[in-house]
């Protein structure tokens, strides 16, 4: 029977940081880089001013389409989608296409009119009622920058979110599968013969991005939230308010190749450390204990880890190789990294009759010894 009695260990890991460069220049009104996997900010410039967003405005239309509708529902192209102007497929009234057709117009070709569509159809015929459905979802989400008074980011008065609202909704549409398998292609076709064509240049140009959306009007400037998955390392980055494409598509990448450098995958449990060491009866040697398997996880580079061990401080025998008696946790900050069951690396029998009498013979002797001295 194995003793209750435990050890508890914790050791500070400072990682060896390389020279990390500067945060780059960014023309803009207002950006935000942040973990994708937490929603921990790592850089920003004015979050939360309340801006024109253009077309990232889709990211809510698609949200309560995606919670309201299914896929496979036949849409009629209201007569007000079709009339919408600037970025369009050509939609035209009484048309019958997919939800799922209309979301991949208004998310790869950032088409007005399949958001207009999607939102007379969520809205029952009504794109003020639908607009009004968006603003409560906003205020539910906690998106205190964002007012909506379109559905696909015209330009219109008052019509304003922020780096940090954008960030936060992108982060929550890309929970759905389907916007995570349409939001990384770069072209596809729809059943009206159309051929769409994303607007998200890095898509081609910086590997590792998978998403998310683009939006550009007069008022908005050019505009972008991008998700980057680089070995496991995901990281977000919102740029609003660029003066032209081109220079939108720069800083993004900047402050993405940025963020990166502030992460690496390394092991946080090596499966082969002992990691603690348990005391046995008879005068056994100590057995060392293990994790179970290795754990690679992607860490600030900038921010020590921090090992938890608790681990048995006797253990009877016989113990088995793999026998549980102890436990791992790795801590960057208050994250919990990893964790991991500490298991025996060897085996230890019982000793014989004849090893037990020599252990009692050899702690006799040496009592007797203490004695006389």
């Amino acid at each position: 029977m194995k003793r209750p009695l435990v050890v508890v260990a914790a050791a500070a890991l400072a990682l060896v940081t390389p020279a990390l460069a500067g945060l780059p220049q960014v023309q803009g009104r207002a950006y935000l880089i942040e973990d994708g996997q937490t929603g921990e900010v790592l850089a920003q410039y004015h979050q939360r001013a309340r801006v024109p967003i253009a077309s990232l405005t889709k990211l809510m239309t698609v949200l309560l389409t995606l919670e309201r509708t299914k896929p496979n529902d036949i849409v009629v192209v209201a007569p007000g989608a079709a009339e919408v102007g600037e970025s369009t497929i050509g939609l035209r009234a009484g048309q019958k296409l997919t939800v799922r057709e209309l979301l991949e117009g208004a998310l790869i070709q950032s088409a007005n009119d399949a958001a207009d569509a999607l939102a007379f159809y969520v809205g029952r015929g009504s794109e003020t009622r639908f607009v009004a459905m968006m603003n409560a979802r906003a205020k539910q989400l906690g998106l205190t920058d964002t007012h909506y008074e379109r559905p696909d980011g015209l330009d219109a008065p008052g019509h304003v979110s922020s780096a940090r609202d954008v960030t936060i909704l992108a982060r929550l549409v890309m929970r759905h599968p389907l916007v995570r398998s349409i939001v990384r292609r770069r072209s596809a076709t729809i059943s009206t013969g159309r051929v769409l064509h994303t607007w998200n240049d890095l898509l081609a140009t910086f590997p590792g991005v998978f998403g998310v959306k683009t939006g550009h009007t007069s008022a908005a400037g050019w505009n972008e939230v991008a998700s980057v998955n680089r070995g496991g390392v995901v990281v977000y980055g919102t740029i609003l308010g660029s003066p032209d494409r081109a220079t939108r598509n720069d800083d993004l990448a900047g402050l993405l190749r940025w963020g990166l450098a502030r992460y690496r995958r390394i092991p946080v449990i090596r499966a082969t450390r002992i990691y603690a060491k348990v005391q046995l009866g008879y005068g056994r040697a100590p057995v060392g204990l293990v994790p179970e398997r290795r754990v690679v996880r992607a860490v600030r580079i900038d921010r020590p880890l921090v090992q938890r061990v608790v681990s048995q401080a006797v253990a009877s025998l016989p113990v088995r190789t793999g026998d549980r008696l102890g436990e791992i946790r790795v801590y960057q900050g208050a994250r919990l990294l990893a964790r991991q069951q500490l298991v025996a690396k060897r085996s230890v029998a019982v000793p014989g009759a004849l090893g037990k009498v020599g252990f009692y013979m050899t702690g006799t002797a040496r009592h007797m010894w203490g004695w006389v001295s």
